[in-house]
């Protein structure tokens, strides 16, 4: 009682409040509620993983009527329900600042997204909904599909890890056709198919939409679905971060999404990661790299393309593209890819973090890798060499590399669960207090 009286009065003066994690329940929160009304400030208030039911929602509704001024409202990770969202869709009828409202892990079902839609429908304030991980059907996307018709201030609507399925994605692509505002769409996970995002795509075509952020990842994507997101990448203007991560395109999927990279001008951000892309779809990638300027970020994590891959993306790398981070952790690299990207990086000028974490690098190849680190780069602040069995003698090179090199740009170096004594502990620590010595304070982190 007396922690929840302090956060109480937190919650009287506060412009922002984090609550989050308390265990406060409904009783707690019952208390705390009464603060709302008193807050004439408060713009940001996090609520989640309380332990609050529908109980403490209609508490909470109560006095959050009484306040002129939130803005963001997170009551993620509570279990309010259907009844709690019903609770909640009732003060954003009359809410006129909520901008931001995030139910994720709220056991939300269909119900709960048709009271949830409704109240969009007449709500002219809310830019931003999270519904993530919770239990929503079909049912639950056509009424949301429905309200983005209506609504006229929607930018973003997050739906990951539900159960839209292909009648989902077609429910959707109904309600994008019509819609003109929305710029964010986050799907992953929710087991839409070839045929679904067929149909997700031919909405979002259709759409006069300027949508700048796509998540499908996780959605049991092929070849064939690829297909309909490459066409779509080919004709958009305003794309600029998709996420692709964890379906099944294979290397003719990468040919598709290479072919669209060369012709789209927007896209800046791009993830593949974890689906199941060998040598030959990197080879397609590396091509399209020659020809695109805008992709700065390119995530290809969990494909196995081999030491042979890591080869033909380093030797594009060299001297095209305009790629700033490069994630390949779990690519099988190996040596033979270590000592490809040794030398692209002697010759990059645009790459500043590199991820090449569990590829079986080794000492042998942490000592390639340190060879290039002794040649100065302007560029390059973070590199991750995280599970790669390096065991001392990669990391005397390491540390070698840096104090022969102090004026090396590297500023991250992640070497956490490797196989280092406290004697290749010692020397990393000796280099990261050698180089703030000699460069008046400047900051390595290391992460053993």
């Amino acid at each position: 009682m007396s922690r929840i009286r302090e956060f109480s009065k937190e919650l009287q003066t506060f412009p922002e409040a984090d609550m989050s994690g308390r265990k406060f329940g409904d009783e707690g929160i019952k208390i705390l509620s009464s603060s709302l009304g008193y807050n004439k400030s408060l713009e940001y208030a996090d609520f989640s993983a309380n332990n609050i039911t529908a109980v403490g929602s209609s508490e909470m509704r109560k006095y959050l009527r009484a306040n002129s001024h939130l803005k963001t409202l997170n009551m993620s990770g509570n279990p309010i329900g259907d009844d709690g969202a019903g609770v909640l869709c009732d003060f954003l009828f009359t809410n006129g600042t909520l901008e931001k409202l995030q139910l994720n892990s709220c056991n939300i079902s269909d119900e709960g997204a048709k009271l949830l839609a409704n109240a969009l429908k007449s709500n002219q304030t809310l830019v931003v909904l999270e519904l993530n991980n919770n239990t929503i059907d079909y049912p639950g996307f056509a009424a949301i599909a429905e309200a983005l018709i209506v609504n006229k201030t929607i930018r973003g609507v997050h739906l990951n890890g539900n159960y839209g399925g292909a009648l989902g994605a077609l429910a959707l692509a109904k309600g994008l056709e019509q819609n003109k505002i929305l710029r964010e769409i986050h799907l992953h996970g929710n087991g839409m198919g070839n045929e679904g995002i067929r149909t997700l795509m031919e909405g979002l075509a259709s759409s006069k939409a300027k949508l700048s952020s796509l998540d499908i990842g996780n959605n049991s994507i092929g070849p064939k679905g690829v297909y309909y997101v490459a066409e779509y990448m080919k004709k958009s203007k305003s794309i600029q971060w998709l996420n692709l991560y964890m379906n099944d395109i294979g290397d003719e999927g990468a040919e598709k999404i290479a072919e669209a990279l060369k012709r789209n001008k927007t896209i800046s951000t791009i993830d593949i990661g974890g689906n199941n892309i060998t040598a030959a779809g990197a080879t397609h990638i590396a091509n399209a790299l020659k020809d695109n300027s805008t992709i700065t970020s390119l995530e290809m994590s969990y494909n196995p393309i081999g030491g042979d891959g890591a080869k033909i993306l380093a030797e594009t790398l060299k001297h095209n593209g305009n790629v700033q981070t490069l994630r390949l952790g779990w690519c099988q690299i190996g040596v033979k890819g270590a000592a490809a990207f040794a030398e692209c990086l002697q010759y990059n000028s645009t790459m500043s973090t590199l991820d090449l974490r569990a590829n079986g690098l080794g000492d042998e190849g942490a000592a390639i890798l340190a060879r290039s680190l002794k040649v100065v780069n302007e560029t390059l602040t973070s590199l991750d060499l995280g599970f790669n069995e390096i065991r001392d003698n990669g990391a005397f090179a390491l540390a070698q590399a840096l104090k022969n090199n102090v004026d090396a740009a590297v500023t991250t170096l992640n070497l956490m669960n490797n196989f280092f004594t406290k004697y290749g502990k010692v020397a990393l620590t000796e280099a990261k207090e050698h180089v703030c010595e000699v460069q008046d304070g400047k900051e390595i982190n290391i992460f053993f």
